[in-house]
């Protein structure tokens, strides 16, 4: 039987292995954004995995809370703990704007691109209708990266890439000086162009992207 859910429980399995050695340079490679408390990826990975097997999630009314609460403590695993359980307690379209405020929030590229292609790819896929119409509306946006979530929340689609969506997209920002912008739009014409490369190729004869974004695009295009 799992015990309660315990945001405190889950703060001391992360803080039970800083890594005060690991810690400055996991922060210099994120540019000193964030403070660290050293914990790498795969030991992250299975603490996460122990906690969520030995705890319940929390209550639905309470959850989103607790997704905050991690959010909001300075060093960058718990933020990363905070979006595992965004994932865990698979929210629904109704929740696109906690997600945003998310998104929008201490916001370097580890978490929009933790969130876009898998959390927020999810949502869109299970409601199309009403997903991609906030994905338009997010493409408008002036903080550049809730435009990268709307450019790569199709990166895992394949075939069910809404194609013209996606194109459409791209236009919009073809000429963008931002490099993130530039390095979504390349990253995600070159995951297409593992399903459709003919019209990956056609597209990008079509425009006028920057060049790292079409060089990004046509990487494994022969």
């Amino acid at each position: 039987m799992k015990l309660n859910w315990d945001r405190q429980a889950l703060i001391t399995y992360f803080s039970d292995h800083k890594n005060i050695e690991k810690s400055p340079k996991m922060a210099s490679y994120m540019k000193n954004r964030f403070p660290f408390l050293g914990i790498d990826s795969p030991l992250r990975t299975d603490l996460l995995k122990r906690y969520f097997s030995q705890y319940e999630l929390p209550p639905a009314s309470q959850a989103w809370d607790e997704v905050f609460a991690l959010y909001e403590l300075p060093e960058r695993e718990y933020h990363y703990a905070a979006i595992a359980l965004i994932g865990k307690i698979q929210p629904s379209i109704e929740d696109i704007g906690l997600i945003r405020q998310i998104i929008e929030t201490k916001s370097w590229w580890d978490s929009v691109d933790s969130i876009a292609p898998s959390i927020l790819g999810n949502i869109v896929r299970r409601n199309r209708e009403k997903g991609e119409e906030v994905m338009r509306n997010w493409s408008l946006s002036d903080n550049f990266w809730v435009v990268r979530a709307a450019l790569l929340h199709q990166l895992k689609y394949k075939a069910e890439t809404n194609e013209c969506l996606l194109f459409s997209m791209i236009e919009r920002h073809a000429d963008s000086e931002e490099f993130f912008v530039q390095k979504a739009i390349g990253w995600v014409l070159r995951e297409y162009a593992k399903t459709n490369p003919e019209n990956v190729r056609k597209f990008v004869k079509s425009i006028e992207l920057k060049p790292l974004s079409r060089r990004e695009a046509l990487k494994h295009i022969q």
